[in-house]
């Protein structure tokens, strides 16, 4: 019975089931976003790696539609390294234009 009762819990589709994975991706990625702008880049970095590991727990979408989430998923982390890359050239404008 016990047995039963565990392999009930168990989700009956997880090829399917891939609604929880994306928002969980989607929430991390918005926190990413936002400790980029607050400048807190160690923080960035560990959801960078969070998010890294969710994407190979997570089961992959069809072919196609993974290949486009990729590219887009790394688009949109080109942005965000350029616009940290700019943010750390500034600062370094800065400092050495205060000397």
């Amino acid at each position: 019975m016990a047995l039963t009762g565990s392999a009930l819990a168990q989700p009956t589709n997880p090829v399917n089931d891939t609604a929880p994975c994306l928002a969980e991706r989607a929430d991390v990625e918005r926190r990413m976003e936002i400790a980029r702008s607050k400048g807190q880049m160690l923080l960035r970095r560990q959801l960078a790696d969070q998010l890294a590991a969710l994407q190979a727990t997570c089961l992959p979408l069809a072919a196609d539609q993974g290949r486009a989430a990729n590219i887009e998923r790394l688009e949109k982390e080109v942005r965000s390294l350029r616009a940290e890359l700019d943010a750390a050239e500034e600062q370094l404008r800065r400092l050495k234009g205060d000397r």
